[in-house]
């Protein structure tokens, strides 16, 4: 079988195989692709692989820092730090979203159905988004 064909488990497992043996340290993505001998493309399908699937079946969550790359982590500030960088990024898409792209939608075409019904529902993903960036900081 090539590589390219391998399933998604086998990449996963690779993939969670290497963090787990550079414990404590983390792996950069160039790193993750040397030690599986994956490609990028496929490093990457083993990370969503972990992310969707491994995490949960072996309570092993996989964190990325600019600082130590790839990891598991079992300390919940950690975790809790991962959470909130990852809630910030989709805040900051999101908001993006509606002022560069949706507000000029229903500028242009205030009577379309879809237009009337995105902005609001964006805006509720927006606030929650933002009260959960808030809580827990003093």
């Amino acid at each position: 079988m090539s590589s390219r064909g391998l399933a998604a488990n086998v990449r996963g497992d690779q993939v969670r195989l290497a963090p787990l043996e550079a414990r404590p340290a983390g792996l950069t993505a160039r790193q993750l692709v040397g030690a599986t001998e994956l490609s990028l493309y496929q490093a990457r399908k083993g990370i969503l692989h972990i992310r969707e699937v491994s995490a949960m079946a072996h309570l092993t969550l996989l964190i990325w820092t600019r600082d130590d790359g790839y990891r598991f982590s079992s300390q919940p500030d950690d975790w809790i730090a991962y959470e909130r960088s990852w809630m910030r990024t989709e805040l900051t898409r999101i908001s993006r979203l509606l002022s560069a792209t949706v507000a000029p939608h229903a500028a242009a075409r205030p009577e379309e159905e879809w237009v009337n019904l995105v902005p609001g529902r964006l805006n509720v993903v927006q606030a929650a988004l933002a009260l959960l960036n808030k809580a827990g900081t003093a």
